[in-house]
């Protein structure tokens, strides 16, 4: 792998797993995660080493999907709690070098509320990650305002990671949902929050769109067009004040996300090495836009 000379960088979508975490997925039936042919292998000192290779100082850790909810309030309770617990002892254990967004046990919010203040009180997470759907339950859902209205309290960030949407089976056709499905699930998220309002009532939010950049720009486009015969909110004002991790052209808030481990450690260090020959200045861009949304200053690696 490539050594740089610039460590600044920040990943602000990377992963982790535990066996009980994938023990407990395969017990739902979660045997081939969103139709991959396996769990990817992770621990903790690969994803250092992959760090120190290829010069990323901090990674903010999330569960991915499927989440930490298989259909039973309680057991997600406590495995979102299990999950939280050891991203922050991560970060105790390697100083400056992990953060992590929190799970919560969506589709319960009130379970999800009681996480979020343990997480964001105790635990001083980064923020929380939330899937594109829970349970088939959409972001703009009624239920969740509660959720919406501490999270906008707090100006929390929000990573919003995709996973597959509950007609999977019908519209997926056997591909892994990674592959087509996740880029439009965080759209139909995305869309949902627009058109419901829950950008523009909760604006304090700061909001990270993965996966599906490129498809919300051209949605945003198509879904303004409508706008002169139902009564709808204009929705591309509100995708500009979203975080991205992607490039994408005249969008300035961009941010650098690997994907680890279910992006493999090859292809990660192959797609820095494209990105550091595409644009000298992108680590430094969005590192300091990093900065900017997490508020904190990152030190660099010994």
């Amino acid at each position: 792998m490539k050594n740089t000379p610039t460590p600044e960088l920040i990943d602000i979508h990377a992963h982790f797993l535990l066996p009980e975490y994938v023990a407990a997925a395969e017990r739902a039936g979660h045997l081939r995660p969103d139709g991959m042919p396996a769990w990817p292998t992770w621990n903790l000192r690969r994803h250092l080493d992959l760090m120190d290779d290829t010069g990323i100082a901090r990674s903010v850790l999330s569960v991915s999907s499927p989440g930490v909810h298989f259909g039973d309030d309680f057991r997600a309770q406590v495995l979102a709690r299990r999950m939280n617990d050891t991203a922050a002892e991560f970060g105790k254990d390697h100083p400056g070098r992990f953060g992590f967004f929190a799970s919560l046990p969506l589709p319960d919010v009130d379970g999800a509320l009681g996480e979020l203040r343990y997480a964001l009180d105790v635990l001083h997470a980064d923020g929380v990650v939330l899937l594109s759907n829970a349970g088939g339950q959409y972001p703009g859902d009624p239920s969740w305002d509660q959720l919406w209205r501490e999270l906008d309290d707090r100006a929390a960030v929000v990573l919003l990671h995709p996973t597959s949407p509950p007609q999977w089976r019908q519209v997926a056709l056997d591909r892994p949902r990674p592959m087509i499905e996740f880029l439009f699930d965080n759209a139909r998220a995305v869309t949902d929050l627009a058109l419901t309002g829950i950008f523009n009532r909760y604006p304090r939010i700061q909001f990270i769109v993965t996966h599906a950049g490129g498809v919300l720009r051209l949605l945003g486009d198509r879904l303004d067009l409508f706008r002169d015969t139902y009564e709808m909110p204009s929705v591309k004002p509100q995708l500009k004040d979203l975080w991205y991790d992607e490039p994408l052209a005249g969008v300035d808030h961009l941010l650098y996300g690997s994907d680890y481990p279910f992006t493999p450690l090859e292809t990660v260090a192959r797609r820095l090495t494209r990105l550091d020959e595409s644009a000298e200045d992108w680590r430094a861009r969005t590192t300091f836009n990093a900065v900017r949304l997490l508020g904190e200053l990152v030190p660099r690696p010994r």
